[in-house]
């Protein structure tokens, strides 16, 4: 256990962010299930709809550096063939 207050608020600081970015992950991972599903029932419509809420989270995750920047990249490229190859 730390003993200097820097420490024991570094400690807590990185608790307070894990927890903010395991909060975006899940919200991520469940926007990219809910588009899968979409585009498994040929549901068009709201498969692009939610192709840019796709976009926006991983961006903003990408930013903060929550997943790496080319992962958010190559996902997003990924998300927008198999819209492609659905129509």
């Amino acid at each position: 256990m730390p003993r200097r207050k820097s420490s024991i608020k570094r400690i807590r600081a990185d608790k307070k962010r894990h927890l903010r970015n395991l909060k975006v992950k899940r919200q991520l991972k469940a926007t990219l299930k809910k588009f899968r599903e979409l585009i498994l029932a040929k549901n068009l419509a709201e498969a692009k709809a939610l192709l840019k809420t796709a976009y926006s989270q991983l961006d903003k995750a990408a930013k903060k550096r929550i997943i790496h920047p080319r992962t958010a990249n190559r996902t997003k490229s990924r998300l927008t063939l198999r819209v492609l190859k659905t129509t």
